[in-house]
């Protein structure tokens, strides 16, 4: 899961409807979280085309010197 998914889901599960004390309770339910998470891990397949976007589509560079 990339990390931006993992935060997004700690947020909806746990800190969003979360009461914290303090540093050490959120501190607490993170690493609670991360347990639970690690016990069923599934594993991330990236699908995305490894060619860089401005190969891709003629440049980003050429766009951006068409503009100056």
């Amino acid at each position: 899961m990339p990390v931006e998914g993992l935060f997004a889901k700690l947020t909806r599960q746990r800190r969003k409807y979360g009461a914290f004390r303090g540093i050490v309770d959120l501190q607490a339910a993170i690493n609670r979280f991360l347990a639970e998470t690690n016990q069923n891990p599934k594993p991330f397949t990236w699908t995305a085309d490894p060619t860089p976007s401005s190969k891709r589509s003629g440049g980003g560079k050429q766009a951006l010197e068409s503009i100056h």
